[in-house]
């Protein structure tokens, strides 16, 4: 899985899988720009990074805010050339009922989930069709095909980012640009559910119910990311990539 010498940008690259995949990409041979909210998360990602021996530039970006993820690539650019790699792994999970909803919150994950990886995506590729080439892989969710109790707002920002990821795929094919989306299923992550973290035994009871037997692990999920944006990958586009230990079988 060689992505030797890419440069590779990881939008929500702080933590979790954004972060594993970061790092993943490192290992594997590119520079990466790594942006996340929290300053100090991508700027602590990106010194792991150049610690390895890769070059690597960690930055704070709103990715609901256009100006700031700009910003964002303008300056993984100045510091690298290009961008061949782009990662959206930006999102938050809060969980409600739609009865008990409230509008704000409707609005505040389809701003970050949905429309900050459209932001990202349409600032990126203008740069991608002037070089004919490049890999966007956005992180969904297989919420977006199954939906969840508590979280039509999460659901519906991750099929949207599935539709996202076909339409681009398509407008894009013919300048040698490949988009992907990897829907993982249970993955243990820092991402709150609910305002809260899932304890072990909660974990433990979602991993029983899988047919692999555990829930996902970060590095598993960072694997399929290199994949995709590796030169292995070729005649691959507007795939949603299920990677999930088995649970989209369980209906």
């Amino acid at each position: 899985m060689d992505v030797q010498g890419k440069v590779a940008l990881v939008i929500g690259g702080g933590s979790g899988i954004g972060r594993a995949s970061a790092l993943a990409l490192a290992r594997n041979g590119a520079s990466v720009g790594v942006g996340d909210l929290v300053a100090e998360r991508a700027e602590g990602v990106a010194s792991e990074i150049t610690e390895a021996g890769r070059p690597a530039l960690g930055a704070a970006v709103d990715v609901t805010r256009s100006g700031q993820v700009n910003d964002l690539v303008k300056q993984t650019i100045e510091s690298f050339d290009r961008i061949d790699i782009l990662i959206n792994s930006a999102g938050i999970f809060p969980q409600d009922t739609v009865q008990d909803l409230e509008e704000e919150e409707w609005n505040q994950v389809i701003a970050v989930n949905l429309t900050g990886t459209f932001l990202a995506c349409k600032a990126v590729v203008g740069h991608m069709i002037a070089n004919q080439g490049g890999k966007i892989i956005n992180i969904s969710a297989g919420h977006g095909a199954r939906g969840i109790v508590k979280g039509s707002h999460y659901a519906a920002s991750k099929a949207g980012v599935n539709a996202l990821t076909k339409s681009l795929a398509l407008e894009v094919a013919s300048h040698g640009i490949m988009v992907n989306a990897v829907a993982p299923g249970p993955v243990d992550t820092p991402l709150p559910r609910g305002g809260r973290l899932y304890t072990e035994e909660e974990k433990q009871r979602m991993g029983e119910a899988l047919p692999m037997g555990r829930i996902g692990r970060v590095e598993d999920l960072a694997s399929m990311v290199v994949f995709l944006a590796s030169d292995a990958c070729q005649w691959f586009t507007g795939q949603i990539v299920y990677h999930n230990g088995g649970d989209l079988m369980l209906g």
